[in-house]
């Protein structure tokens, strides 16, 4: 148990860090600056990697007939993890929405 908890919380930190980063992302857009928002996603696809081996390795685990304890920290970890994924793609949006919206502008 003591093990599954730390997997979650490495999965936690790295997901946690991702949207931090995909944020960033958006703020730096909407100031113009897209090469610090392609960046700052690049980042956040580096973080969420981090936590993706940790999942990666307990699914294995599972799948390889080890016994799954199946906790409320893992659901929550597992939440992070897919809520990241899916305010990446949402800031990629909102980036070439602001691109858009530049491009008009000028």
């Amino acid at each position: 148990m003591e093990g599954l908890e730390l997997i979650c919380f490495q999965i936690i930190t790295a997901s946690g860090g991702a949207k931090s980063s995909y944020i960033e992302a958006i703020s730096k857009a909407k100031e113009g600056l897209y090469d610090e928002a392609e960046a700052l996603i690049a980042q956040g696809d580096d973080m969420l990697k981090e936590g993706h081996a940790p999942h990666t390795e307990l699914v294995q685990k599972e799948a390889g007939s080890e016994e799954s304890l199946i906790t409320l920290i893992l659901a929550h970890a597992e939440d992070q993890m897919m809520s990241a994924e899916v305010f990446k793609v949402m800031a990629q949006e909102v980036i070439e929405l602001y691109k858009k919206i530049d491009t008009i502008a000028k």
